[in-house]
């Protein structure tokens, strides 16, 4: 037998694609409903904190080489900050949101009028979807989260508006109500044919939703609740750098170990209203600039 010993796999070499975001200062930030299992409106928020926080998010991604833009706050629209619920864009074309509650509702034309003004073919929705809260990019396919926000029937819409391949899976934990809070994308860019890295909280899904990511991304990072707890994966990546909880010391791990850059963001104010990074970043594919 040989007593040559066998070498560790090398870690992965990252590549970062720069990315084109919407976000939206949260000036009107406060919890005054409850609509999440996060938001207790009895609890005080600080809405100077908020936008300190949000701050140097939107920052951070300026100073990596993100292209930020910017929709106009409106009073009375405190989740307006969570633009990822705002649409979801592919190629120029903008599947625009039709919130489930009612108090989310007035933010439909803003985010419409937005796209409109910015070179975005803007598809109306017949039916309840919020946006990239719950479609996530990855690789050629659409995944969508169902069972407490976007209807199935906004799975068969976005399919027909794309064209792609959606996979629906259900969340079964209410803590975890859209699936951008329960699955990230970390390669946004991928060549053709190529499955991208995801991370994903297993005990947010259900039983066959969880059969589905092992068989499409065996190679997956899988997070501890621990670390879906703080919101660790509503997060953003640009293939390279990826921007996290800082209380998601576990996932922050495992980014390390798989040749990732984590980059601690903490947004614990706007935790309060149910979002996180993810949350307030939408990722813009095409459009004018």
């Amino acid at each position: 037998m040989s007593q040559m010993s066998v070498a560790a796999a090398p870690t992965a070499e990252r590549t970062q694609h720069p990315r084109r975001y919407l976000m939206c200062r949260p000036d009107h930030f406060t919890v005054s409903y409850s609509i999440n299992p996060w938001m207790e409106p009895a609890n005080p928020t600080d809405t100077a904190l908020a936008v300190q926080q949000w701050q140097r998010l939107h920052d951070t991604y300026l100073e990596l080489g993100h292209e930020v833009e910017l929709i106009d706050p409106v009073a009375g629209l405190p989740d307006m900050v969570y633009t990822a619920n705002g649409g979801f864009a592919i190629d120029g074309r903008f599947y625009a949101p039709r919130f489930r509650f009612e108090e989310r509702k007035g933010e439909e034309p803003a985010f419409i009028d937005w796209a409109r003004g910015h070179g975005f073919e803007v598809v109306l929705p017949q039916f309840t979807n919020e946006g990239e809260g719950d479609f996530l990019l990855a690789g050629d396919v659409i995944l969508a989260g169902r069972g407490f926000r976007s209807s199935d029937d906004s799975h068969r819409e976005v399919a027909r508006v794309f064209d792609r391949e959606v996979v629906s899976l259900t969340l079964v934990d209410p803590r975890f109500y859209h699936l951008d809070t329960a699955l990230s994308v970390l390669d946004p860019v991928v060549a053709e044919g190529q499955t991208p890295t995801v991370a994903y909280l297993p005990d947010a899904f259900d039983e066959a939703s969880r059969a589905e990511l092992e068989r499409r991304f065996p190679d997956a990072i899988r997070v501890a609740d621990a670390d879906g707890a703080v919101f660790g994966l509503n997060s953003a990546s640009d293939g390279k750098n990826v921007f996290i909880s800082p209380r998601a010391t576990g996932f922050e791990a495992q980014l390390r170990e798989r040749g990732y850059n984590p980059v601690l963001i903490d947004l614990s104010e706007l935790l309060l209203g149910g979002g996180g990074i993810k949350c307030c970043t939408l990722e813009l594919r095409g459009g004018a600039r």
